[in-house]
C-alpha cells in the first residue's frame, strides 16, 4: 500500500494538470491525424452512424465499379453492331449488283464469295469478347456463340449460347437490362429479320445464277437492316441508362464521403483553439503553483 505524501489540494492540482496535459495530447493527435474517432470509446454516439455510412459507401463504390464494367461491355457491343450494320450495307450493295440483268453466272458466283467473307466477319462480331466474356452469348458467356464452316451449305452453326438475364443495378437498387444475345441480334427466330438467313438466301441465289431469286432476296434486306438498327438502339438506351446511373452513384459516393468526413474528421479550428486554451491553462497552473510559498519545519523553528 502506497501512502501519498501530498496534501489533498496538491493531489487535486496534480490531477488537474494531468487532465490538461491529456487534453493537449489528444488535440495534438487529432490535429496531426486529421481524425477524431480512432477508437470506439472516442465518440460512442458517432460510431453507429459512422459504421453505417461506411457500409453504404462501400456498397455505392461497388455499384460504381460494376456500372463501369457494364459500360465497357455495352460500348463494345454498340461498336460491334455498328460494324455489322456497315457490313450489311455492303450486302445490300452486292445484292443490287447481283440483281442486274448484265451479271453472268461467273460474276454472281464471285459476288457470292464476297458475301461468304462478309458473313464470316459477321460471325466474328457475334463472337465479340470483353474481358474473357462472350458478350453476346447470354448467360453462357464462356461459350462462343457461333462457329463458321465455309464448306457447309449453311456455314454458320446453330447458336451455342443461352438467353440473357444480365442487368445492371443503380445505386438506388433499381435494375435495367444491358445485354442482348447474338441470337436476338444476328439470328432472329423471325426469318424476315434474320441476318444470317438473309445472307445465305442471297448467296444461294447468286450461286444458282437465279436473277429472280437474287431480286427476291434483295427485297427482304431492308427489313433486316431496320431490325439491326433497332438492336443498336437498345444499346444506345443502355448506354444512356448506365451514364445516368453512374452519375447518380458518384453523387451518392460524394455525399457519403462528406457525411463520413463530418463524423470522423477533426474540426481543425476547434481542435487548435482547444489545444491553445489547454496550453494556457497548463502554463497558468504551473506558474501559480511555483509562486506558492514553501515552508519547512525549520522555518517554524527559526
Amino acid at each position: 500500500m502506497t501512502i501519498s505524501t501530498l496534501t489533498p489540494s496538491r493531489q487535486q492540482f496534480v490531477q488537474d494538470v494531468n487532465n490538461v496535459i491529456q487534453e493537449i495530447n489528444t488535440d495534438t493527435l487529432n490535429i496531426s491525424s486529421g481524425i477524431d474517432i480512432r477508437n470506439l470509446s472516442d465518440q460512442p454516439d458517432e460510431v453507429s452512424p459512422l459504421l453505417e455510412a461506411r457500409a453504404q459507401l462501400s456498397a455505392a463504390q461497388q455499384v460504381a465499379t460494376n456500372l463501369g464494367s457494364y459500360t465497357t461491355e455495352v460500348q463494345t457491343a454498340d461498336q460491334s453492331i455498328s460494324s455489322a450494320i456497315q457490313l450489311f450495307d455492303q450486302v445490300q450493295t452486292l445484292a443490287a449488283e447481283g440483281a442486274t440483268g448484265t451479271q453472268t453466272a461467273s460474276t454472281r458466283a464471285q459476288l457470292a464469295t464476297q458475301l461468304q467473307s462478309i458473313e464470316q466477319q459477321m460471325v466474328g462480331l457475334a463472337n465479340t469478347q470483353v474481358n474473357g466474356r462472350y458478350i453476346f452469348a447470354g448467360d453462357a458467356d464462356q461459350t462462343q456463340p457461333y462457329t463458321f464452316d465455309p464448306t457447309q451449305p449453311d456455314p454458320v452453326s446453330a447458336y451455342q449460347g443461352s438467353s440473357s438475364t444480365r442487368v445492371a443495378m443503380a445505386a438506388d437498387g433499381t435494375t435495367f437490362p444491358v445485354a442482348l444475345t447474338a441470337q436476338q441480334i444476328f439470328d432472329s427466330p423471325d426469318s424476315s429479320t434474320n441476318m444470317f438467313t438473309a445472307i445465305n438466301n442471297l448467296a444461294t441465289a447468286l450461286n444458282n445464277n437465279d436473277q429472280a431469286g437474287v431480286a427476291a432476296a434483295a427485297n427482304g434486306l431492308s427489313g433486316v437492316a431496320s431490325y439491326m438498327n433497332e438492336q443498336l438502339a437498345f444499346y444506345g438506351n443502355a448506354e444512356s441508362n448506365l451514364s445516368d446511373a453512374s452519375d447518380a452513384a458518384q453523387t451518392r459516393i460524394t455525399q457519403l464521403q462528406t457525411q463520413i468526413s463530418g463524423l470522423e474528421d477533426t474540426n481543425m479550428t476547434a481542435a487548435i483553439t482547444d489545444m491553445t486554451q489547454a496550453q494556457i491553462q497548463e502554463q497558468a497552473a504551473l506558474g501559480s503553483e511555483a509562486q506558492i510559498p514553501r515552508q519547512t519545519l525549520f522555518d517554524y523553528l527559526a
